[in-house]
């Protein structure tokens, strides 16, 4: 029954299902801290004393967790660990933090003459080292796994963003920020108004300890996925070196899909994709983490809170959704190829131009105060967040074939383009007036 039921659908009827699970639930423990800062935005820009330009210091603050990748790199240079050990404390550290972020959001500490959301950066400091880390070190670790299981990790990845999400539209965001009549009593003043927003179901700190427990369970999903022997017996026939440092097995190609690519180069034991194209692949995905990660994270909230908070809430959730959706495509696609992969990049540039237009024309942004503008930018964040997430699982899993240390090259690749792209936000939403908040009063 098993096995047509996975005919069905396109599955490999070989896979193990607890394998499955544990791959997902690690996955999720990858950028949930991150992802769970990102959808909490509509209410923390609100009340944080950074306002709108909060999304642009808390990108800078997690890319200042790329220090743990660099770090890690540097380990292996001196002397061989075990990556599992690493892995755990890794998690605990983010739940750790996450929860820590419940109680200390709304804390501000007097720096350079303002009032600053220090706690709020230490913290999410601490779970950004867990995601920037993750991609050259839980990743790596799935290529041990026949490649089935890394696009179940990857989905998981993707469930990173949609459980936090899942969260947010359960708790709302109470509604858009009206106007509300102060001071309208006494006839020789002018009457005073100032904007109220409705508040939601419940409040920040239980949003980030149900964040706290999900990664502890992500932290215990890894403890059996590296310990259990059912789980063992799911590796590729690879050699495992220091680290993530190893190679699959040219005697061995019981990876179908490496195995077919292999077949199309005149010299498998040396890779499965030439020089050129395995260099654009790493620009590629460099390009798509740079706006994906790094920029228009940054200014979202101009883009979308012009048009109210309910619909800057909506961007938020949904797009989060958008990712594990689009790696839960990516899980009945059987061949990926650059071609392929150069098309969608192109189809992403137009939803990028809208994006960033509907942001550097706040205050009034196309079709402001329109059902039909409200539809669009959330409709094109969805769309937006979806094929990055697409490109960056397609990119993954051609590269994947060459070897564990190209995972690692794909997690630096990504990190420096985030870096790059948050970089260069932070400058224009702070240091220039190309993005202007909206103000309803």
């Amino acid at each position: 029954m098993r096995r047509k039921l996975y005919m069905l659908c396109g599955i490999n009827s070989e896979r193990k299902l607890i394998v499955d699970l544990l791959a997902i639930l690690f996955g999720i423990g990858s950028w949930l801290g991150i992802n769970s800062v990102y959808v909490q935005l509509p209410l923390l820009v609100g009340s944080a004393p950074e306002g709108w330009n909060l999304p642009s210091y808390l990108v800078v603050i997690i890319q200042l967790g790329n220090i743990g990748p660099i770090l890690y790199t540097a380990a292996l240079r001196i002397k061989s660990f075990r990556d599992s050990y690493l892995i755990i404390t890794l998690l605990v550290l983010g739940s750790c933090a996450a929860m820590a972020t419940a109680f200390v959001y709304d804390q501000t500490v007097h720096v350079f003459g303002a009032e600053r959301s220090v706690p709020l950066f230490i913290t999410v400091f601490g779970l950004s080292l867990v995601g920037c880390t993750s991609s050259v070190l839980f990743m790596p670790y799935m290529g041990r796994f026949k490649g089935i299981y890394l696009i179940t990790y990857l989905i998981g990845e993707g469930f990173s963003g949609f459980m936090p999400s899942i969260v947010a539209l359960i708790q709302g965001v109470g509604g858009n920020g009206e106007c509300v009549l102060v001071n309208g009593t006494d006839p020789a003043k002018p009457p005073q108004y100032e904007s109220y927003t409705p508040p939601p179901r419940f409040g920040t700190r239980p949003y980030f300890i149900v964040s706290s427990v999900i990664l502890a369970i992500s932290m215990v999903a890894f403890v059996l996925l590296d310990r259990l022997t059912v789980c063992r017996r799911e590796y590729a026939a690879v050699s495992i070196g220091n680290g993530n440092n190893y190679a699959y097995e040219p005697s061995k190609p019981t990876d179908e899909e490496c195995r077919s690519q292999s077949e199309k180069t005149s010299s498998p034991t040396e890779g499965t994709l030439n020089r050129t194209n395995y260099l654009l692949l790493m620009v590629l995905i460099s390009i798509m983490c740079l706006f994906g990660n790094g920029f228009f994270p940054s200014i979202q909230s101009y883009s979308c809170l012009p048009y109210g908070n309910v619909a800057y809430h909506l961007t938020v959730t949904l797009s989060s959704m958008a990712n594990p959706a689009a790696c839960f495509l990516a899980f009945f696609v059987q061949r990926n190829s650059i071609r392929s992969i150069v098309a969608l990049s192109v189809v992403f540039v137009p939803f990028a131009a809208y994006a960033l237009t509907t942001a550097i024309t706040s205050p009034d942004p196309p079709l402001m105060h329109h059902v039909l503008g409200d539809i669009l930018v959330v409709a094109c964040w969805i769309l937006l967040v979806g094929l990055v997430s697409y490109i960056r699982l397609a990119i993954t899993t051609l590269l994947r074939c060459e070897g564990g240390q190209t995972l690692v090259w794909v997690g630096v690749a990504s990190q420096l383009g985030s870096l790059v792209g948050s970089i260069l936000s932070f400058t224009l939403v702070n240091f220039t007036d190309t993005f202007e908040q909206y103000y309803p009063c």
